[in-house]
């Protein structure tokens, strides 16, 4: 498999980013490669919320001009919403080849806590893969353990893995072969 990794330079770190493509590489088997953005992020500004809108920042991804990655995962450091809630750590496109993922809230200093590196680092892997994970089609999963188990909020992500349980392990490892696209 083959991902673009695409950081969208607003706000975003790069300190974690060869951590975070290492991940990626193992978790999907996949050959990572760094791409520039092809579009201006600002377009997808919300100048009433002061944020970003993660839909139509997946929507320019899927815009895109051709690309031979099979997956593109796109990261910010802005704060994203989506229209029906007031903030997103990311969004994917269900069984799609694009995600978008933002580190902004996986700062313990947004929450008035002490800066922590390494639970940012594990906060950006385990985002990272849960955006993923929904681009094979996977929905939240029951396991509290795995990383596609729902959060709301960061202490929540703190709780599970960036790892994907059993069974949604499995299901990757078929779709990556071509399998169909059923539970």
């Amino acid at each position: 498999m083959k991902l673009d990794l695409i950081p969208i330079h607003l706000g975003l770190d790069r300190e974690h980013l060869p951590a975070l493509a290492a991940r990626l590489e193992e978790t999907f088997d996949a050959v990572v490669r760094e791409r520039s953005p092809w579009f201006d992020p600002e377009i997808c500004y919300d100048s009433s919320r002061g944020q970003y809108n993660s839909t139509l920042l997946l929507a320019e991804l899927l815009d895109g001009p051709a690309t031979q990655a099979d997956r593109m995962l796109a990261v910010t450091g802005v704060d994203l919403f989506v229209p029906v809630l007031a903030w997103v750590f990311g969004e994917a496109q269900l069984a799609g080849p694009a995600a978008v993922i933002s580190t902004h809230r996986l700062h313990p200093e947004v929450y008035g806590l002490p800066a922590e590196p390494a639970r940012l680092l594990a906060r950006i892997e385990t985002e990272a893969v849960h955006e993923l994970g929904h681009t094979y089609g996977l929905l939240h999963c029951v396991d509290p353990s795995c990383a596609m188990h729902a959060s709301t909020y960061a202490e929540e992500i703190d709780l599970k893995s960036s790892r994907f349980c059993v069974e949604c392990a499995h299901v990757v490892a078929g779709r990556r072969q071509g399998a169909a696209l059923l539970p």
